[in-house]
C-alpha cells in the first residue's frame, strides 16, 4: 500500500464476493434513504426555526449578535463531536468489533467517554470565565451593547460542546452497528424542541431565550441517542485505562481529523467574521444562507456520507480495494445526481424561494436581497463540497486522515486569500464566492491523491459520462422550472399563497421532468432510486 492506504488490489481470498455486491448496494441504497429521510425532516425542521428566528428578528443587530456568539461554540463542538470524534473513533472502534473483541470495544468507548467529559467540562468553565475576552475579538463592526450582548449569549451557549461531545462517542457507536435512525431523527427533535423553546421565551427572554432553547434542546437531543444505546446493550462504565494502546490509537486519529473538520468550519467562522466587516447584517444574511443550502446538503450528501463510513471503513480493514473503489464512485455519482440538479434550482430561484421562507414581519425585502445574493453563490457549491465530504470521510476510513488536514489547510488559504480579496468590492457574494474557489480546490486536490492511491484509477471516466448527462438533464429542468414560475409569479402576485403556488409547482415539475429525463438516459443510480422506491409501493 501506498500512503493513501489504497496503493495495490487485495488478493482474490480477502475481496467481498462478486454475489454478495448487489444484496450489498441494496442494504446500503435502503440505508441511505431511510437516513435521508430522517434528514430531511430534520432539515425541514430547521428551516422551520429559521423562518420563526427570522420572523421575530429578521436582521437585526440583536440575531447578528446571536450568530456570531454561536460561532465559537460551533467551531469548538465541530472539532469535538460528531463528525471529528465519530471518524476518529469509528474505524478503531469497528476494527475491534469486526475481530470479535466487543469487550474491549465497549471498554475502549467507556474510557473516551470519561475523557470527554473531563477535558469538555474544564474548556467550558474556562471558556466562560474568558468570553468576556475573546468575544469582543469576532465583533467585527458591532455597537458594543451588542458586543456585550454577544459574549453573555456565548456563556450560555458554551456547555453545549459538552452535550455534542458525548453525542458524538455515543451516534460512533451507534454508526459502527449500522443503526442510524436515532442519529438522523435526532436533529429534528433538537430543532422541535428549539422552535417550542423560542416561541415560549421570546416575549420574556428575547434573544436569550433562543439561546436557552438551543442548550435545552440539545440537552434532549443527547438523552435521545443515549436512549437508542440500548438497542446493543452498551452502558457507560467507570474505566480510565490510558495505557490502553486503542486508545492511544484514537487520539492519534482524533488530532488530524481535529485539525481537518476544524480547518474546514474556519469557512464558516471566516465568512460570519468578515461579515461584521460588509455590514452590521451580513453575519446573519449568510447564516440565513446558509440554512437553505444546508437543506440538500444534509439531505443528500450527509445521508450518503454517514451510510457508506462504516462500509468504507469495514472494507479498508478487510483491505478490498475494489469494493472501495466501488463503493466510492457509486457514491460520488449519487452525490452528483442529488446535488447538480439542487444547485442549479436554488440559484435560479434564489430570490423567489428566499422571500417565500423569510420575508415576513421583521424580514423585509433588504434582507431577501442579502440572503438571496449568498444563498446564489452558496448553491454552485453544493455538488463540490458533497463529494470533499465523502473524498474526507474515504481517507478517515483509511486511517490516513493528515492527508485531507494538510489538503484542507491549503484549501482555507484559498478561501482566506479569494475571500479578503473580494469582499471589499462585491460584499457578501465576495465572501460566498471564496467559499466557492475553495471547494472547487479542495475536490480537485483530494481526487488528485485518491487516484494516485488507487493506482490512477477512480472510475473517472464512468462518473464524467454520467455527471454530463446529469447536466444536460439538469439544465433542462431548470429552465423549464424558471419559465413556470416567472409565469405564475407575473399571473398571481407576491402574496404568500401565489408564491407558494408559483415556487412550489415550478419545483415538482422540474423535479419530475429531471427524474424522467434521468431514467430516459439509463443513469444506474437513477435506477437504484426508482427500484427502491417501486420495492417500498403497496402490492410490489
Amino acid at each position: 500500500m501506498d500512503s493513501t492506504g489504497a496503493g495495490t488490489e487485495a488478493p482474490t481470498s480477502i475481496m467481498t464476493p462478486v454475489t454478495s455486491h448487489r444484496p450489498q448496494l441494496r442494504r446500503l441504497a435502503v440505508s441511505t434513504a431511510i437516513f435521508a429521510l430522517a434528514t430531511a425532516l430534520s432539515r425541514v425542521a430547521g428551516l422551520g426555526r429559521e423562518v420563526i428566528q427570522a420572523s421575530y428578528f429578521g436582521t437585526h443587530e440583536s440575531i447578528n449578535a446571536f450568530t456570531i456568539a454561536s460561532q465559537i461554540p460551533n467551531l469548538v463542538s465541530n472539532l469535538f463531536s460528531m463528525a471529528a470524534l465519530s471518524a476518529a473513533f469509528v474505524p478503531v472502534f469497528t476494527e475491534l468489533l469486526h475481530e470479535g473483541r466487543r469487550r474491549e470495544a465497549f471498554r475502549l468507548a467507556s474510557t473516551l467517554f470519561w475523557l470527554i467529559l473531563i477535558v469538555l467540562s474544564v474548556l467550558t468553565l474556562v471558556y466562560m470565565g474568558l468570553a468576556g475576552v475573546l468575544m469582543p475579538l469576532f465583533a467585527g463592526t458591532m455597537s458594543p451593547h451588542y458586543v456585550q450582548l454577544a459574549v453573555g449569549l456565548s456563556r450560555v451557549l458554551f456547555p453545549v460542546v459538552l452535550l455534542m461531545g458525548l453525542t458524538g462517542l455515543f451516534v460512533g457507536i451507534l454508526q459502527s452497528y449500522d443503526h442510524f435512525g436515532a442519529a438522523a431523527v435526532a436533529p429534528a427533535v433538537w430543532n422541535v424542541v428549539i422552535v417550542i423553546g423560542l416561541v415560549a421565551l421570546h416575549s420574556q427572554m428575547g434573544v436569550y431565550g433562543y439561546a436557552v432553547a438551543w442548550l435545552l434542546a440539545t440537552v434532549v437531543q443527547f438523552v435521545l441517542i443515549a436512549v437508542a444505546l440500548r438497542g446493543i446493550e452498551y452502558r457507560p462504565s467507570f474505566s480510565l485505562d490510558w495505557r490502553d494502546p486503542r486508545v492511544h490509537q484514537v487520539m492519534v486519529l482524533f488530532v488530524p481529523v481535529t485539525v481537518s473538520i476544524g480547518i474546514i468550519n474556519i469557512d464558516s467562522f471566516l465568512n460570519a467574521t468578515l461579515g461584521t466587516l460588509v455590514s452590521p447584517h451580513a453575519s446573519i444574511a449568510i447564516n440565513d444562507a446558509f440554512r437553505l443550502y444546508m437543506l440538500p446538503q444534509g439531505i443528500f450528501s450527509v445521508a450518503v456520507t454517514t451510510v457508506l463510513f462504516p462500509t468504507l471503513t469495514r472494507m479498508a480493514i478487510r483491505r478490498d480495494v475494489k469494493g472501495m473503489r466501488r463503493t466510492l464512485g457509486t457514491g460520488v455519482r449519487q452525490i452528483n445526481l442529488l446535488l447538480i440538479p439542487s444547485a442549479a434550482l436554488i440559484a435560479v430561484l434564489a430570490t423567489p424561494i428566499v422571500r417565500l421562507v423569510y420575508e415576513r414581519n421583521a424580514f423585509n425585502n433588504y434582507s431577501t436581497h442579502l440572503v438571496a445574493t449568498a444563498l446564489l453563490w452558496f448553491a454552485f457549491s453544493l455538488p463540490f463540497a458533497g463529494v470533499n465530504l465523502l473524498f474526507t470521510r474515504t481517507f478517515f476510513s483509511l486511517k490516513r486522515p493528515w492527508i485531507p488536514t494538510k489538503l484542507a489547510a491549503m484549501n482555507v488559504v484559498v478561501d482566506i486569500v479569494v475571500s479578503l480579496a473580494l469582499y471589499k468590492p462585491l460584499g457578501i457574494a465576495g465572501l460566498i464566492i471564496g467559499t466557492l474557489v475553495a471547494n472547487i480546490f479542495m475536490t480537485w486536490l483530494q481526487a488528485r491523491r485518491l487516484r494516485v492511491g488507487f493506482n490512477g484509477r477512480l472510475q473517472g471516466p464512468q462518473t464524467l459520462m454520467i455527471t454530463v448527462r446529469i447536466c444536460l438533464a439538469t439544465a433542462v429542468s431548470t429552465a423549464i422550472a424558471y419559465f413556470i414560475w416567472k409565469g405564475l409569479d407575473s399571473l398571481l402576485g407576491l402574496s404568500f399563497v401565489a408564491q407558494l403556488i408559483a415556487v412550489g409547482l415550478a419545483l415538482i415539475v422540474a423535479i419530475a421532468v429531471y427524474a424522467r429525463l434521468v431514467l430516459l438516459m439509463r443513469i444506474p443510480e437513477a435506477r437504484q432510486i426508482e427500484s427502491l422506491v417501486r420495492s417500498r409501493l403497496p402490492g410490489r
